[in-house]
């Protein structure tokens, strides 16, 4: 990592006096805590370009901050090394220690970076997670021009299936639309050559979640039956393709097909147990299907949503697994204050909505379920409301958010 122009420190703090801000909301905007801000600001520390990038942005600088972190003004230690590309590195020693262009080992200690990589999805900015997937592409894409076995090929075009995948789910996480097409086509062409049908459905649902985040629900209802038809069968990608169709019936308000896929649902999770790694993104776990009742339920206005939600919230605030998951955690409250305004107690909802909006937890492609809930709030003529909307305006998102935003 190139090391920061001195003068970067002191122009971000004088640019967030400028624009009137605190740490706590600049810090909400660019997905970082308050802490690492305050010592952006103070030179304690130094952003990656990632970062001094959203703080650009979040501050209209005009590119001025993104610039003086580029700037390089000495040599870089190896200690400096972003732990990703140091990661990166010792793959590739490994695989040369190896003397072997690519081994069984150098495969297997790839796809062990790739599970890890899901879990991280969990609890990480999208923007920060972002660009260490990125750069583990670029790694497979250099071993793809390596001599192997054709089983060792297939290998390889899973490992890069699921890496291109994520990607795309975080760019559609960022509303990055065309980057998220780009991906996603990348990802079914690796797994239409691998044979590996589950990359494929995973490929047809993150298209459904990106079609529902955009108000186009026909099309969402289409891609996630799309996905189930071939998905395999007690699959992870089987079961959540059926969740998102609940999902996209309710978004259209038919409530008796909802209730349906809901049911199917519950019958594909009966008797699942939940796996090593909870955490996973393409790991199906059955406290899962709570969360996804709860959302289904509070958008076709069934008031069973509220106790659904409830018991999302308790289950995610003891951390089932020992493993947190704040951004669902966060969706929860949404769900719930939802169901709370269809049962008349909009001071409530608005509770639930600025704990989800102040968690920082909000990714831009569901930051427009939050501002459902706010709408409503405001509608109800809530006293509440004109504090939350103070909070919106300190975290909303950089990015478009979707239908309602």
């Amino acid at each position: 990592m190139t090391e920061v122009d001195p003068r970067f420190a002191g122009r971000l703090r004088e640019l967030i006096e400028l624009r009137l801000t605190s740490y706590r909301a600049l810090a909400a905007r660019v997905h970082h805590g308050k802490t690492h801000v305050h010592d952006l600001a103070t030179g304690r520390k130094t952003p990656t370009p990632e970062v001094a990038q959203r703080l650009d942005d979040a501050l209209g600088a005009g590119g001025e901050l993104a610039a003086l972190a580029a700037a390089q003004t000495g040599p870089v230690a190896a200690h400096d090394a972003p732990a990703h590309d140091a990661e990166i590195e010792a793959l590739e020693l490994a695989r040369r220690v190896e003397a072997s262009d690519v081994s069984d080992g150098t495969l297997g200690r790839l796809e062990q970076v790739v599970d890890r990589l899901a879990m991280a999805y969990a609890g990480s900015p999208p923007a920060e997670l972002l660009p260490r997937v990125r750069r583990h592409i670029a790694y497979v894409t250099k071993l793809s021009q390596a001599r192997m076995t054709l089983a060792q090929r297939r290998r390889l075009l899973v490992t890069g299936g699921w890496l291109a995948l994520l990607a795309a789910t975080l760019h559609v996480d960022l509303r990055q639309g065309n980057a998220a097409d780009a991906w996603l086509a990348t990802a079914e062409q690796m797994a239409d050559h691998a044979g590996h049908f589950e990359i494929r459905a995973w490929c047809f649902e993150t298209r459904a979640w990106d079609a529902l985040t955009a108000g186009r629900y026909g099309d969402a209802l289409e891609l996630s039956q799309h996905a189930q038809a071939v998905a395999p069968a007690g699959s992870s990608a089987l079961i959540q393709a059926t969740a998102q169709e609940g999902r996209a019936w309710a978004r259209i308000g038919a409530a008796a097909d909802t209730r349906e896929a809901l049911e199917r649902v519950a019958r594909l999770v009966a008797n699942l147990t939940t796996p090593e790694n909870p955490e996973h993104h393409y790991r199906y776990e059955p406290a899962k299907a709570i969360s996804y009742t709860a959302t289904t339920l509070s958008w076709v206005g069934d008031s069973a949503a509220e106790q659904f939600a409830r018991h999302a919230i308790a289950e995610l605030e003891a951390a089932p697994g020992g493993v947190p998951r704040p951004r669902r955690l966060a969706n929860a409250r949404l769900d719930l204050g939802l169901a709370l305004l269809a049962a008349g107690r909009p001071d409530e909802a608005s509770a639930e909505a600025l704990a989800a909006v102040t968690s920082g937890r909000l990714v831009p492609s569901t930051w427009w379920r939050a501002v459902e809930v706010y709408r409503g709030v405001q509608q109800s003529g809530a006293p509440e409301a004109a504090e939350l909307r103070d909070a919106f305006e300190a975290y909303r998102p950089a990015l478009p958010a979707g239908p309602a935003a």
